[in-house]
């Protein structure tokens, strides 16, 4: 009995082994099959849950913005700078968790925001699991300071029951200054891309790189992050001295406050622009055009207003007839604009005139003319030449600026009095080949590569040797028949009076990093010699009689207490016959040993009679009274009377001399320095050329008609002073003896107006 209960017991051992060992192995099975099922799940669907599962715990992941490099002037006053700003983010799923988290979250938004507590409670309605709403945008820090409070552990006015609102924070641009230098920084993007000027240039250099934040909040609010850090932008300290941009950008005001809507409605001429440049570096001081912009606004469209009007391709809007300059954007006006026409309009606001638009540069040429016959041996120097008022060229009558004349012409008189004639022969002493190997060599028809965006391209708007006829050879002489832009001409201009050393021009001179420290260097760049020392010395001297000679052209650009070189430009535009013209004044200071060369130029003034390089000339005065002083330029002249008030009023107001009047329909009484429309025509007058010989020189010996002599006779108008052609009606400077508003150019083809780039 007692055996077979033993048995049992061991049979029932047994047994339950038996069960436990099954049990183990459906155990076992059922650990190996989860265990697949979580690596298919993985595989297949991994994702999927972990965004879930993320989610159930308040996952965390925001883009941490960089911030964009500044912009400094030479002095390293601000330009350009980036502000952190914060929008305000509404997590409706974590503020709904719990109901005591509600009223104390809408009251403080409310109190410290000003938010419409119906629209958050509507949304928190409609929208219970939302976890991005944005309450408020782009917020200062000292706005959003008091709610952080509230929000952060430890800080005073912190509520634990105030859930479910974060900041993300983002940079805005800002510019300080407003509108000044605007052409030359751009803005950016809402994207904080750049547009425009060193912005876009720059671009690359001013970007930083975003970083990364990933994290989650467990169920006790506890967060675990890892952090990627935003690497913040370079950035650049440019040439440009604030100081000098200012004086410049003042004058360009008070020239279009003088003149706009004078003798049409709009602006005081299409485009005006004024560049400043280190001669000796290539390095930019000054540059400006108007109309202008406010940089943190530029979509303003009143700043549209009084521009020439733009289509949907960008086009100029043509008036009812060809000899309409255009039609001007009034207030109505823009009401009727498209989208894109609109656009199309800011752009031709944004561009920067002095690099992007091109012109026939006009007798700022003629010292080019000359330092090509020097410099390649064709002229001497001491040649005289006969200008009877016009020169037959290739079957063309091609006119003087003077219609009846200018008699015996030195090639220095014929800088100092701008005669095409002149000019003329000059060009045809050098030849095609010769005349447009060096406006190669000064960088026509080339870009200056500049560190800004949008320089126009000139390629194709200058002659090649091949296709170039007499009659392109002789309107080049003198400005007309191909194009330039402002910069090119400067930068070229520069070369002429330094020596021959032509600098690549730059607007930055260093790249600085976020912590401060100087990455890179730009120093100046000598790219070619174009003319000899020995050249360069006699074209300012010519230059310097253009100013301060008894026929100079130029005596108007002098300023106060100083004596400067330069040569002034009018040039006609397409159509010819249209009596539309830019007229210029590149110069120099100070006119021994130059620094600073300085060009204005004036598309389209707005007045009846545009021909006239006042509107230059004045603008150089007033900039360079002002400039030269603060550049710490010795003074050259004694100061007169006037020109000692003027300063004295100048020093004690801080303003300006007062701009002259605007001239009137009929014109203004001129001072008999001005040059005006060179290179017009005037088919079937005599060309008379005795005692001429054949390479272009005149004979002394023989007798020469007192050019003065014919339109002396005339009838002054006793309103202006200016004597009448009795043929044309037109006025006659009664010094220069130019008419204004006389015959045109014909047109040879080559040149373009506002040429895209």
């Amino acid at each position: 009995m007692k055996q077979r209960k033993v048995s049992n017991e061991i049979k029932f051992v047994k047994w339950m082994r038996k069960k436990l060992v099954v049990l183990f192995v459906l155990v076992l099975l059922a650990f190996v099959g989860l265990g697949v099922r979580l690596i298919l799940i993985t595989r297949n669907n991994g994702e999927e849950y972990e965004r879930q599962v993320l989610s159930q715990q308040q996952y965390d992941s925001t883009t941490l913005p960089f911030r964009r490099g500044e912009i400094l002037d030479a002095n390293g006053t601000i330009l350009a700078y980036s502000e952190k700003v914060y929008n305000v983010i509404l997590d409706a799923k974590l503020l709904l968790r719990d109901e005591k988290f509600l009223e104390p979250t809408i009251t403080a938004l409310v109190k410290e925001f000003g938010l419409d507590q119906g629209e958050i409670r509507s949304y928190l309605s409609d929208h219970p699991t939302s976890q991005y709403y944005v309450l408020a945008k782009k917020l200062p820090y000292d706005e959003i300071k008091n709610f952080q409070d509230m929000i952060t552990p430890g800080m005073d006015g912190y509520d634990a029951n105030i859930q479910g609102v974060w900041f993300e924070s983002s940079y805005i641009r800002k510019y300080p200054n407003g509108s000044l230098a605007c052409d030359v920084v751009g803005f950016t993007s809402n994207d904080n891309a750049g547009m425009y000027g060193l912005e876009e240039y720059y671009n690359n250099t001013l970007s930083g790189s975003a970083g990364r934040e990933y994290g989650y909040l467990d169920e006790d609010s506890n967060l675990e992050r890892t952090t990627i850090p935003a690497e913040d932008g370079d950035s650049i300290v440019t040439t440009i001295d604030g100081n000098l941009q200012n004086i410049v950008e003042k004058h360009l005001q008070e020239f279009n406050d003088t003149y706009a809507n004078a003798f049409r409605w709009g602006n005081a001429a299409n485009n005006v622009g004024c560049i400043m440049m280190d001669i000796h570096t290539g390095e930019i001081l000054a540059m400006a055009s108007y109309p202008n912009f406010d940089l943190n606004n530029p979509r303003d469209p009143s700043k549209l207003i009084g521009m020439p009007a733009v289509d949907e391709n960008g086009k100029k809007v043509k008036g009812e007839s060809e000899l309409d300059s255009g039609v001007y954007i009034t207030e109505e006006m823009l009401e009727s604009f498209s989208d894109e026409q609109l656009y199309q309009n800011y752009n031709a606001l944004w561009r920067n005139f002095c690099i992007s638009d091109t012109y026939e540069p006009g007798s700022v040429a003629k010292p080019f003319t000359v330092a090509t016959g020097l410099e390649s041996g064709s002229i001497t120097g001491n040649e005289v030449y006969d200008c009877k008022g016009s020169l037959e060229v290739g079957g063309w009558t091609i006119r003087c600026h003077n219609r009846y004349g200018d008699g015996y012409v030195s090639v220095e008189r014929g800088i100092e009095i701008s005669c095409n004639v002149a000019m003329m022969h000059i060009a045809q002493a050098t030849g095609v080949s010769t005349f447009t190997k060096f406006q190669k060599d000064f960088g026509f028809g080339l870009k200056t590569n500049i560190d800004l965006a949008g320089e126009a391209r000139t390629e194709g708007l200058t002659y090649s040797a091949d296709a170039m006829t007499s009659s392109d050879l002789a309107t080049n002489s003198f400005g007309q028949g191909f194009n330039v832009d402002m910069i090119e001409m400067i930068t070229s201009f520069s070369s002429l009076i330094n020596g021959g050393y032509y600098y690549e021009p730059h607007i930055v001179k260093r790249i600085v990093s976020s912590s401060g420290s100087t990455i890179k260097n730009i120093e100046p760049r000598i790219l070619r010699q174009t003319v000899s020392q020995s050249t360069s010395d006699k074209i300012i001297q010519y230059c310097n009689r253009v100013v301060a000679g008894e026929e100079g052209t130029g005596k108007t650009a002098r300023p106060a207490g100083y004596m400067i070189g330069g040569k002034t430009g009018t040039a006609q535009t397409l159509p010819r016959g249209n009596k539309q013209y830019v007229v210029s004044f590149m110069g120099y200071a100070p006119s021994v040993n130059p620094q600073i060369a300085i060009y204005v130029v004036v598309d389209r003034p707005n007045t009846q009679y545009q021909d006239d390089a006042k509107f230059a000339t004045r603008i150089v005065r007033a900039v360079l009274t002002e400039a030269l002083p603060y550049l710490n330029i010795p003074m050259t002249e004694e100061l007169s009377e006037k020109e000692q008030q003027e300063l004295a009023e100048l020093h004690e107001k801080m303003v300006t001399p007062e701009v002259p009047e605007a001239e009137t329909a009929e014109g203004e009484e001129g001072d008999g320095t001005e040059e005006g429309a060179e290179g017009e025509s005037a088919e079937g007058e005599e060309n008379a050329q005795e005692g001429e010989n054949p390479d272009g020189t005149v004979d002394p010996s023989q007798p020469q008609e007192d050019a003065s002599s014919i339109w002396e006779t005339f009838d002054v108008d006793p309103s202006t002073g200016y004597y009448i052609d009795p043929n044309t009606g037109n006025p006659i400077d009664p010094t220069s003896g130019y008419e204004f508003g006389g015959d045109t150019l014909p047109d040879f083809g080559a040149g373009t107006e506002d040429s895209e780039p």
